[in-house]
């Protein structure tokens, strides 16, 4: 193999995340505490491209059959994050993003939408294994969202404002722990 080739593969799998078109591989359970967070190397990229485009027109679902629009979650700043119970950086994710939701549950709304294949038969039974307290196991089962965002990339965390607008999103993992993530919140939680 030329030295090219070897570069341009080390490259591809430098700034990859876990993408959603491959078929769930089998891979160990993660577990997240803040420490292996911060030292996992998030390395997500804020993308401000799409700033103020509208919210899309998606439906999403809990396991129980419940139904919502993402409109119908308007009000308050809305932070849609993709994962899957297959990709390590969503896994680790996760409990952050359930303790982002517990600081401001009158100000961000946090919905965690799978994009799993087998939707609630592999979701539900994971989220009550994590005991979450603050997040609900949506479900997207058309993949609307993914394919709406176009980013290929799970996770992928957006953010919209109270109105709707989108703020930014976040392409790949991220520690939502940390002073970074107050900052990039800051300006949307004040209005």
């Amino acid at each position: 193999m030329s030295l090219a080739a070897v570069a341009l593969l080390a490259g591809s799998l430098a700034i990859s995340a876990c993408d959603r078109q491959s078929a769930a591989p089998e891979q160990p359970e993660a577990e997240a505490s803040d420490a292996e967070a911060k030292e996992s190397g998030f390395n997500g990229t804020l993308d401000i491209s799409q700033r103020g485009a509208e919210m899309p027109d998606v439906e999403i679902v809990l396991p129980d059959g419940t139904t919502k629009k993402l409109a119908d979650f308007k009000g308050k700043a809305v932070l849609v994050n993709l994962w899957a119970t297959w990709c390590g950086p969503c896994v680790l994710e996760m409990p952050m993003l359930d303790e982002l939701a517990g600081r401001y549950p009158d100000k961000l709304e946090v919905l965690t939408v799978s994009q799993d294949l087998d939707g609630a038969e592999v979701v539900a039974p994971w989220f009550k294994e994590k005991g979450f307290t603050n997040l609900e196991p949506w479900l997207d089962p058309q993949n609307e969202l993914g394919f709406d965002y176009a980013t290929q990339v799970l996770p992928t965390t957006v953010l919209y404002d109270a109105q709707g607008k989108e703020v930014w999103r976040m392409i790949g993992g991220h520690d939502w722990s940390g002073a970074r993530t107050e900052a990039m919140l800051a300006d949307t939680l004040a209005e």
